[in-house]
């Protein structure tokens, strides 16, 4: 291990006090220049290479994708147009994102004389501040656009995301695992959003430092977490119900009570839902209608939970090969289809690992909210993209690949992600 000795200039053959150049000292001493990780961040070094590269190349695809089909410049830059590739990666959520962030809310519950799916105006207070907010204080304090520091939000909460995700992952099935894991999330179906202006890597971010936190007994970090996640997606209730569970069967059993003490899961329960709350009751003493927030949602974006019925309906469409329901979207809707028939089989295998509590309720209760509720089903893809517990047992298995095999399984699923993760939700769907 080099030294401070090892950098003292001794004599040379000379006898100058000089060492020869390009001798052994001279490289000792140019290695000692070199900044050095902390022990606790080289772990992260493969897991989070792993992930930037596969996104690269699923973005490199998509791009040419979209340059070569070229429909882009016809649309209307609000839904999914603009003068380059790059512009749709704002467009449709990105674009009121960019709106809250530029000129903030205006809350209001405005009727429109309409019987059918939408009977009230659009208005930004559907978009939860969390991630608008750092794109306004990543412009003003850098001197980018708004664009620019959307996009460069989401890249840097992906790969804290990534990380959160091996190391959830890596505790469970270990670090190889993990670092599987972390390249699986950015292939997964709707990760092309990972790196748009939408908020999924953000709210992915929180949700798996928070599960860690509750994993390693840190509550006061998991209430934050939780607290702050409601701050970003009204998707939040599920991990705050999940760390309110933890908490509570930690708060049940004597032994675990002792060993984590009672105030910490306390706090936790208490804090974990002040963020979605406050938004929540915000919105409605800003529109004067307590459930503002939900009419919003219902009746004019046609968002509610309506116990599967929407999803059923689509399921019986879709099985002889008809389109008659609300947001269809042929390609879209395929490849949902058959992400929501691998889901028993996926979750299967994650509850023969015997993850944690707090995995296992988050996991089943953002499957629950998404099948629940009408909404566009060919975002199931991205709806279901932080349920990252699903990953374990294929990171598992893919663990005990070869270098060879992972090369092969990953330089394949990162073309073809820029097809269905990027391609066929921004420019087949609407994401």
């Amino acid at each position: 291990m080099d030294t401070a000795a090892d950098d003292t200039v001794t004599d040379g053959p000379d006898g100058t006090g000089e060492r020869p150049a390009g001798g052994e000292g001279a490289a000792r001493s140019w290695r000692s220049r070199l900044p050095t990780l902390p022990p606790g961040a080289r772990p992260y070094l493969a897991p989070l290479a792993l992930y930037g590269v596969t996104k690269l190349v699923g973005l490199g695809v998509f791009a040419s994708l979209l340059t070569h089909a070229g429909d882009f410049r016809g649309k209307n830059p609000r839904f999914g147009g603009g003068a380059h590739w790059w512009d749709v990666l704002a467009t449709w959520d990105g674009w009121w994102y960019l709106q809250v962030a530029e000129h903030g809310y205006s809350p209001a519950l405005v009727r429109l004389d309409s019987d059918g799916l939408f009977t009230v105006q659009q208005n930004s207070v559907a978009f939860f501040p969390l991630y608008p907010a750092l794109i306004r204080m990543v412009s003003e304090s850098t001197g980018l656009g708004l664009y620019g520091s959307g996009i460069l939000v989401s890249v840097v909460s992906s790969f804290v995301a990534a990380a959160g995700i091996y190391a959830v992952i890596s505790l469970l099935a270990g670090a190889r695992a993990g670092t599987v894991a972390a390249g699986l999330w950015a292939v997964a179906p709707g990760a092309g959003v990972e790196w748009a202006v939408y908020s999924e890597s953000l709210f992915v971010a929180i949700a798996a430092w928070t599960c860690y936190a509750v994993m390693k007994g840190r509550w006061v970090t998991a209430g934050l977490l939780a607290f702050t996640a409601g701050l970003n997606r009204p998707t939040s209730a599920v991990l705050i119900g999940a760390v309110g569970l933890a908490a509570l069967v930690t708060l049940a059993r004597p032994a675990s009570r002792r060993e984590h003490g009672v105030r910490g899961p306390v706090y936790a329960m208490l804090v974990a839902p002040l963020g979605l709350l406050s938004y929540i009751a915000w919105v409605g003493w800003s529109t004067g209608e307590t459930t503002a927030y939900f009419t919003l949602q219902r009746e004019g974006w046609a968002h509610f939970f309506d116990y599967g019925a929407y999803t059923w309906d689509v399921l019986r469409n879709l099985a002889v090969g008809r389109g008659d329901y609300p947001f269809a979207f042929s390609t879209p809707d395929l490849l949902s289809l058959q992400l929501v028939l691998a889901l028993p089989f996926l979750i299967a295998l994650m509850l023969r690992r015997r993850p944690p509590l707090v995995l296992v309720a988050y996991t089943l209760a953002t499957i629950v909210t998404v099948l629940g509720t009408q909404q566009m089903f060919g975002n199931t893809m991205r709806y279901l993209l932080p349920a990252f517990p699903l990953l374990l047992a294929p990171a598992a298995a893919l663990s005990r690949l070869k270098p060879p095999s992972l090369i092969v399984f990953f330089t394949t699923a990162s073309i073809a992600s820029g097809w269905y993760a990027h391609y066929v939700i921004f420019e087949l769907g609407v994401p």
